[in-house]
Parts: C-alpha cells; structure tokens; sequence
C-alpha cells in the first residue's frame, strides 16, 4: 500500500488540533500549578509554566482532615454498590426490551422514556424519600437513581446489534433466558458494559445533591461536601480545627485547587483502563436507533 504524502493542509490541520488541545491542557496545567505553590508565588504570576516554588500546605490540609477520609469512605461505597445496582438494573432493562418477543415492550419503552421528559418535582422527591424513612441513610445517595434511561437506551440498541443466531443456538442447547444473558450476552458486550459503568462511576463519584438534601450526619457526607466545608473553612478564616503544621499559609485557591485534583484523581486513574472499550461501546450503542 503506498504511503499518502502529507500536504501542507494535513500539517496546518495537526497544528491547528495541536493549538487546540493546549488551549483545553493549560487550565488544567494551570490548576495544579496553583494547587502547589504558595500564594505570594501565585499572586506573581497566576499564569505559569513551571513553579518557581513548592508548596504542599493545601494538600497536607487536606489529607490531614478526618473529614476529608470518612468523605473519601462514603464516596467509595457509594461509587462501587451503586454502580453494582445500576448495572443490574440497567442490564436487565434493556436486555428485555431488546427482545421482540417481550409483549408490551412499545409501552413499557414509551413509559420509561417519558421520565426523561417529565418528573415529578422536588418537593414530591423529599416526601417520597421521607416516607421510604431513607433519611440520613447512605443507601439515599444509591437506592433513588437505579437507572439512567439514556444509558438504557444505549445499552439496549447494542443488545439489539448482536447477532440472534448466537442466542438462537445456545437455546437449541437448552439455556433459558438468564443464562443466555451471562453466557453469551454479557461477554460480547463488554465495550458496552465498561462505557456505561463509566458513566455510572463518574456520576456516583460526584454525587452530592441527595447527600445535601438527606443526610445530616456530618460522617456520612460523601466526599463532594466534605470538601466543600474544608474550602469554606478556609475562605470564612474560620480555621479553629486546621492543623498547627499547614494552619500558616494557606490560601483559598490553592485549597481549591487541591480539591479538584484529589477528587478527579480515581476517575483519571480509571478511564486508561477503559479507554480501549470506551470508543467502541459508545459508537456501536448509538448508531442504530
């Protein structure tokens, strides 16, 4: 195969893309920048290549806060448990809705999609939560939201996208439906399952709205709120709980900063490992619709 030469419009494309990425890399360069220098250094030069000083106060006040752990706990179990539901319910979903043969599917499929469009308010929400007696309970932030109907929706065109001459013939050898589902589904489909349980991972790792309403245990706030408090401890000067070692120096931004990266860390960490499959789910999941 002969090799196309590269023209000069396929170089001003690279470095137009090229430009661009930096313009989205710098904030980020720059926010951990912040997050490491002290704030005299910042207050310099707030647009910096490289720190002319290191300073890892924000982080040390950070990692010192017991409040900071216990958030990191919750956050945790809420990520793994409620992934774990929302894939069981998510997966069985749209496996029957992929099924032609599921007798009143068009209805069942027009009554979930309706929630996409329709809802019933917030104050119904805070009594239903109320009357369910899930109050100040870890199981709120993971119990209400079992699935995201979009992410069904995808789910279920890729179920639809498989070959029914695979099922059709682990039937003829006597498998009913639910093993058909783990045996044969389930391992075809895993450029699907790692997209959406990103998806769901993300959402649950930033979960904050429901800790906010519901929860008023200060030990069973998720991590989001845990470090909301800490940055409105520092902005309001109120510092009586701050350590003696990092009490000295720190400033709000670079607490901030601090923040941001050690709450986006797991999920950085996280998505090389699912990148492979990301691309694929994402695109097989949404083509057929």
């Amino acid at each position: 195969m002969k090799k196309r030469k590269m023209t000069g419009f396929d170089i001003a494309i690279i470095l137009l893309l090229a430009f661009y990425g930096l313009l989205i890399l710098y904030p980020f360069y720059n926010s951990f920048l912040v997050s490491l220098v002290p704030q005299n250094t910042y207050t310099k030069t707030p647009f910096m290549l490289w720190p002319s000083e290191i300073d890892l106060k924000s982080y040390q006040f950070i990692f010192l806060s017991k409040k900071f752990w216990s958030g990191y706990r919750v956050t945790s179990i809420v990520t793994v448990v409620g992934v774990l539901y929302n894939m069981f319910l998510t997966v069985i979903t749209a496996y029957a809705l992929s099924k032609n043969h599921f007798k009143g599917k068009g209805l069942v499929l027009n009554f979930i999609i309706f929630t996409m469009y329709f809802s019933g308010g917030l104050i119904p929400y805070y009594m239903l939560i109320n009357s369910l007696d899930l109050t100040n309970k870890i199981a709120v932030m993971i119990l209400p939201t079992g699935i995201n109907t979009f992410f069904m929706l995808i789910m279920r065109n890729f179920f639809s996208t498989i070959p029914k001459s695979l099922v059709e013939s682990a039937k003829i050898d006597g498998a009913n439906e639910i093993q058909v589902l783990i045996k044969i589904i389930l391992p075809v489909s895993k450029p699907s399952l790692a997209t959406i349980g990103l998806f769901y991972a993300v959402d649950r790792w930033n979960e904050w709205f429901n800790a906010m309403l519901f929860i008023r245990d200060g030990s069973k706030h998720t991590l989001q709120l845990v470090l909301r408090r800490l940055i409105s401890q520092v902005q309001s000067a109120e510092s009586g709980n701050i350590p003696d070692i990092v009490k000295d120096g720190l400033f709000q931004d670079g607490v901030k900063m601090a923040g941001v990266f050690v709450t986006i860390l797991p999920i950085m960490l996280l998505y090389p490992l699912l990148q492979k499959y990301f691309m694929k789910g994402i695109m097989i999941g949404a083509i057929k619709g």
